[in-house]
Parts: structure tokens; sequence; C-alpha cells
């Protein structure tokens, strides 16, 4: 068996949500919408994210959430970088609820894990373009907090 692969820490997210806007069942689950309107990037790059993007998520019957991003962030030296990041949210019936009602829930409580993958046209961020990212979170209610690696 070859080893496995290493993580390396790559940058915290504190992604600013807007209200949720619920769509209503859809074709798996409940639907809803939430944008995307700011935040901030700090480690091995640094910028504020942009007023754009949204989290698409689907809410199975169990409570558990199917999450679809798109958004991105600015640099600090101006470049632009997309990410688009997919990932699982569950837990206990009782805390997927307090979820639900927008209560900070401590992140030990519940599993929030992500897949990321970044693009920017910017030269000095090109070695993104090909990296793997994962992510571990948390929700709080008028804001996410991602932790992203790389996986080396």
């Amino acid at each position: 068996m070859l080893p496995a692969p290493e993580l390396k820490p790559f940058c915290e997210l504190r992604v600013d949500l807007a209200p949720i806007m619920e769509m209503g069942p859809g074709r798996a689950g409940q639907r809803r919408i939430i944008p995307i309107i700011g935040g901030t990037v700090t480690g091995r790059v640094n910028g504020k994210i942009l007023n754009l993007g949204a989290d698409w998520q689907t809410i199975y019957a169990d409570g558990s959430a199917d999450l679809d991003t798109r958004y991105a962030f600015e640099t600090d030296d101006g470049a632009l970088i997309e990410i688009i990041n997919k990932g699982v949210r569950r837990g206990p019936p009782e805390v997927v609820a307090r979820l639900a009602r927008g209560e900070d829930v401590d992140p030990a409580e519940y599993y929030m894990r992500t897949t990321a993958r970044l693009e920017s046209g910017d030269p000095r961020y090109d070695w993104v373009n090909g990296m793997i990212f994962v992510g571990t979170g948390v929700r709080w209610a008028a804001q996410v907090r991602v932790s992203l690696f790389t996986v080396e």
C-alpha cells in the first residue's frame, strides 16, 4: 500500500453569511441558498472574501446537509482566487435542530468536512490550480469558519 497523503495547514476562511433563503422542497430534500457576503482569509494566503457567491444546500430528511459553495476572495496583493467547496454536515438530530435554529453549536458535536478546489488566473497563484484541499468547518449563526489543508 502506498503511504497516506499528508495534510498541511493552508488557510482559515471566515465566511460572512446573509440570512438563509428557503427555496422549498426539491427532488432530494429541502433546498436553500445562503448568500456569501464577505469575510477574511488568513494563513499561507491572506485576503478578503468578496460579496458574491453562495452555498446552495440540500437538507435531507435526517437533517444532514449537502454543502455546495462557490465564491471568491481577493488576496492582499490583488489576485482573485475562486473557491468551489463541496461537503457534508451531519450530526445527532438534536444538534442538527440547534444548528437549524441558528444557534452556535460546539463543532465537536457534529461533523462538517469539505473538499475544495481553488483556481486563479494570476501567475503568482498558478500553483493553487493543481492542488487538492480538504477542510473542517463550523457553522455559526452568521458565519462559517473553514480550516483548509493541502493534500500533499
